[in-house]
């Protein structure tokens, strides 16, 4: 979440507000507009604050249109109704809604089978906010695992994690909250991402883990994490360190799994301890719902796990956060019900010949040059060609902004940043169609971005994010 600032003091505004907005008598008590910074001395109808609340939301983006982020921004009417109807549902109260917990049961059980887990009755997993948390769930299991086995040097030796430099800003979160060393394998040359061997070289007696990408949030790439577990096996013969490896797969750990499935990434690797995966984002959720899974329980120290009664049973939570709604999980486990294996393999194939088609598109205007093509993740990153001098990549992301389109530019971390790129994620629900207008869009603001004497450098304007 966001961290925010109390607001100075503000001039109350004396603007009236609309008498269609009242109900009954259209004019009692709506000559002026409530404060925005303070709560009103008086109740409101509730329709007059529905519409004052709708009406400022009608300025943000239209999120279909935001192809910078990696949510879900489509669901069928069906599911808004399911979550509706869950809305008022506390996850943690497992004793009290006794079916939301056994949704969630379930959902771990198909992604346990899904990632291809040796014994899924042995899984161990829960439900999380996002794929943040259950990244932070998965680093602490790591860290005390590790002190568990190191407790006559630790506290005095300090813990490392190893990864890309390319990782979601969670686990940089992770390691300064948690007081760990971050050790990050930079970018080299048209390499995005981690390098295996640069990270077994990284690891030493201190290592909790290191993290493999499967879907970095740069350019849409996998991480080769069957070549990261070899580097760590050979490792392990040399020094006799045994290293163990988490698959961060925000976005990628519900897409290989339908469209790339000979590509061995996932608990068929014995030296894979845990995966995560966001379920608000290609398991196409709205947000905000995350998955953890661990191999088994020795991967998930127990002194770690939180015991609630459940039905005058025991029931086991793993968690950073307690209250929240469990219309998520309902709709998660709505949703593998509704497509199954060959719907989610439909939803996902379509959405990544979308990502590949503009790709192509782009590429076949003649000023950008693609870095990846969607055949990933269906998510790409372009720059622009050589021979391109009158605009950089942030005036054109300021460009499309006029069109309505949020397309982020940023630039890349260590040891490439020299370049700077713009990303295109495609989700479902961004058609072929809605691909073909965003081409003409870019087409036209070419037109102008062509005849600049230079780029403005106004990189305040573009949409500089990137996870």
């Amino acid at each position: 979440m966001a961290l925010h600032r109390g607001s100075r003091k503000h001039k109350e505004r004396r603007i009236s507000v609309n008498p269609f907005f009242g109900d009954a008598d259209p004019v009692s008590g709506m000559t002026e507009a409530p404060p925005t910074h303070r709560m009103p001395k008086k109740p409101l109808a509730p329709t007059t604050a529905y519409q004052v609340v709708h009406d400022e939301l009608m300025l943000d983006g239209n999120a279909r249109l935001n192809l910078a982020t990696f949510v879900t921004t489509w669901m069928e009417p069906q599911a808004g109704v399911l979550m509706a109807e869950c809305l008022d549902k506390n996850m943690i109260d497992k004793d009290e809604y006794p079916r939301t917990a056994e949704l969630e049961r379930r959902c771990v059980a198909i992604l346990a089978d899904l990632w291809n887990a040796p014994d899924p009755s042995a899984v161990v997993g829960c439900s999380t906010t996002g794929s943040s948390e259950a990244c932070m769930l998965a680093g602490m299991a790591f860290k005390r695992r590790w002190s568990s086995r190191n407790a006559d040097r630790y506290p005095g030796a300090r813990p490392n994690l190893v990864m890309g430099v390319n990782v979601q800003v969670c686990w940089e979160k992770f390691c300064e909250y948690w007081e760990v060393e971050p050790r990050l394998v930079p970018m080299e040359g048209d390499r995005f991402h981690l390098d295996p061997r640069a990270a077994a070289e990284l690891c030493d007696e201190n290592t909790i883990g290191v993290v493999g990408v499967l879907g970095s949030t740069f350019d849409g790439s996998y991480e080769p994490i069957a070549g990261l577990c070899a580097e760590l096996d050979a490792l392990k013969e040399r020094t006799g360190l045994d290293i163990p490896v988490h698959v961060d797969g925000a976005s990628g750990a519900m897409i290989a799994p339908f469209l790339d499935e000979d590509l061995v990434w996932d608990f068929r690797l014995p030296r894979v301890a845990s995966i995560n995966t966001s379920g608000h984002k290609y398991g196409l959720v709205y947000p905000g719902v995350g998955w953890a899974l661990w191999r088994d329980a020795d991967a998930l120290p127990e002194e770690l796990v939180f015991r609630v009664n459940y039905l005058g049973g025991d029931m086991p939570t793993f968690a950073l956060n307690f209250s929240r709604p469990g219309a998520q999980v309902a709709a998660q486990y709505y949703t593998f019900l509704r497509l199954g294996r060959e719907g989610y393999q439909a939803v996902q194939r379509s959405t990544r010949n979308v990502a590949t088609y503009l790709a192509e598109g782009i590429e076949a205007l003649g000023d950008f040059r693609l870095l990846t093509r969607g055949d990933q993740l269906p998510v790409f990153a372009f720059t622009t060609a050589d021979h391109v001098t009158a605009y950089d990549v942030f005036d054109v992301s300021r460009r499309l902004r006029e069109y309505g389109w949020l397309v982020p530019a940023y630039t890349f971390p260590p040891n490439r940043e020299d370049l700077s790129v713009l990303r295109v994620v495609c989700r479902n629900g961004f058609s072929h169609n809605l691909a073909d207008i965003f081409l003409a869009d870019l087409t036209r603001a070419l037109d102008g971005l062509r005849r600049q004497p230079g780029p403005t450098g106004d990189r305040e304007a573009a949409t500089g994010f990137h996870h």
